[in-house]
């Protein structure tokens, strides 16, 4: 069957397996309250002290909604605890991911923090060393018979927009061999609506980091299983806008995360979000 790469809009899958998915809790999934908008700095201009976090919130467990109605994550309690130590205004902005380089070279984010893939990305922005590793991985049901990577072969996989997953597996990518086996390499917004789409039979697979599949899977463990082959291991950094401004940033915040480590205040974090697939194991960033 031909390959083909389809983005499906989540109001559109929303409707049109309403009868289906239909339950109370669809309705909480509809779309939380973004944050009121900020006044932003011209890129290549001097940094205001305004630190504008750029993430997903439907991306946990690195930012999301919490409980509370209010944003939170791994990465963005790495993001408050620096401002903390620099006496720097911290404000968490929810983006589309796909638009997320538009936002930074505007200057309406001061940097990209939410499980940001250094990998492959290297050239494009201004980087912190990598402070995570991670891999991604594939989740499918917990009664399909896709055992390992090969047996993928003619079916419906699924991944974010403009994800590392997405491009590891689109042609370029470290397994777009794989990728061209699926009967549809399909993207989506963000993973609730993925894990619903497995869940309903719409999608084979999913395929997601780690830690995002974890934080989906929840107490859900009987009914989905992570495949023990992983598509590839990769590391996460701050990612900044190129230019002067952004390199300093990306220096300063990299050794205030290594000053945060010496501090224990990066394995308190880390043992915050422990149940969602956070693992201090995982830092990578050296204490100098």
């Amino acid at each position: 069957m031909k390959h083909i790469t389809r983005t499906i809009d989540r109001r559109q899958f929303l409707s049109a397996s309403a009868l289906l998915l239909a339950t109370p809790a669809i309705g909480a999934l509809a779309g939380c309250g973004a944050a009121p908008a900020q006044q932003g700095q011209a890129p290549g201009s001097e940094f205001n002290g305004q630190f504008i976090v750029g993430f997903d919130q439907d991306f946990p467990p690195y930012g999301y909604v919490g409980d509370d109605g209010q944003f939170t994550g791994f990465d963005l309690d790495l993001a408050r605890a620096v401002c903390e130590l620099e006496g720097w205004s911290y404000t968490p902005k929810p983006i589309a991911w796909d638009a997320k380089d538009g936002l930074l070279n505007s200057g309406q984010i001061t940097c990209i923090w939410n499980g940001f893939t250094i990998e492959s990305r290297e050239n494009d922005y201004a980087f912190t060393s990598a402070y995570m590793e991670n891999r991604q991985i594939v989740v499918v049901k917990a009664d399909s018979p896709v055992k390992t990577l090969a047996d993928l072969a003619q079916k419906n996989v699924i991944t974010q927009a403009d994800s590392t997953a997405y491009h590891l597996l689109s042609q370029g990518g470290e397994q777009a061999s794989l990728g061209a086996t699926f009967a549809q390499l399909q993207t989506i917004g963000e993973y609730n609506t993925a894990f619903m789409m497995l869940e309903s039979g719409a999608v084979d697979a999913i395929a997601a980091d780690y830690p995002v599949a974890t934080f989906n899977i929840g107490d859900k463990k009987s009914s989905y299983r992570i495949l023990d082959e992983s598509l590839s291991s990769e590391h996460y950094g701050v990612g900044f806008a190129k230019g002067a401004t952004g390199s300093d940033l990306a220096k300063k915040v990299e050794a205030d995360l290594k000053k945060l480590d010496q501090q224990g205040k990066v394995k308190e974090i880390c043992e915050k979000y422990k149940d969602k697939g956070v693992s201090y194991d995982l830092w990578v960033l050296p204490k100098d």
